[in-house]
Formats: C-alpha cells, structure tokens, sequence
C-alpha cells in the first residue's frame, strides 16, 4: 500500500480531525483514510451535469451575467427562420 505524507496542516484543522475520529472511534490516520475513500466515492458516483449547467458554472464569477440579454440584440425584432423563399 501507499503512503501520503501531508505537511503544514493548520492547527484548527488538526484539532477538528482529531475530535472527528475521536468521536468515530478510530485513529487520526484511519479517519483520513475515510474521509479520502468516502469523498472520492462520492465524486465518482456523482451525477455528469448538462452542457448548460456546466457553462454557467464555468462563466460564473467572471463578469460574464447570463441573466441581462446580449447588449447588441436589444431593440431588434425577432423572426422565424423562412425556409423555401
């Protein structure tokens, strides 16, 4: 088996994992083991998002509003397609 080294954890969060598997019944070390294969299993099982769903999320928080209409399509009137003519 592998093993991680993880340097610089803050002091909060050590005292928060040490009460975690304090109050789980396990060591520090098999507490960290659980978090890692219960998150990851998660994401693994995660549904795929929608094409939609992952532009919004991408263009989210980068000035880029997709609630407000395109600037330069305001004042024009909308027709359907004519096909045939």
């Amino acid at each position: 088996m592998a093993q991680i080294l993880v340097r610089n954890v803050e002091d909060r969060l050590k005292s928060r994992l040490q009460r975690r598997a304090r109050s789980n019944g396990r060591s520090m070390e098999a507490e960290v083991r659980e978090i890692l294969r219960d998150t990851l299993t998660r994401e693994e099982s995660a549904p795929t998002v929608g094409f939609g769903t992952a532009s919004v999320a991408l263009f989210s928080g980068s000035g880029v509003y997709l609630d407000e209409p395109i600037q330069e399509w305001r004042g024009y009137p909308v027709e359907p397609i004519k096909f045939g003519e």
